[in-house]
């Protein structure tokens, strides 16, 4: 974690910049903030905030002993909306997902829609 002075062949260079938790924030900030899964105390939120040329994506997510596999839907371009969950084929209220069973695989299908 330097830079490498005048009496290094490559002068100026920096060293083991992902040492720094750069990577791990990066990854925060894309996972929780951008594509918007973060965990909460009794499930895991979802709340997307995206670039409207991001229309799907989908997310594996290992959360409590339990695996999550989440496809999101944003057919409409939306930066920000209402979202619309599914949890192995029956509707959920909210945006949360609530906690499932662990040692298993759960199916999740998130739809962005406009707010009302």
């Amino acid at each position: 974690q330097m830079i490498a002075g005048r009496d290094s062949k490559r002068q100026g260079e920096a060293k083991n910049s992902w040492l720094t938790g750069t990577a791990a924030w990066n990854f925060v900030a894309v996972s929780q903030w951008i594509l918007g899964i973060r965990p909460d105390y009794d499930g895991l939120l979802v709340d997307p905030c995206l670039p409207e040329h991001l229309r799907a994506y989908r997310v594996t997510r290992r959360f409590r002993g339990a695996t999550y596999r989440i496809a999101v839907a944003n057919p409409l371009g939306l930066e920000k909306g209402r979202v619309v969950l599914t949890v192995d084929g029956r509707p959920v209220a909210g945006n949360k997902i609530p906690l499932l069973a662990a040692g298993k695989d759960h199916e999740i299908d998130v739809t962005l829609e406009r707010r009302e």
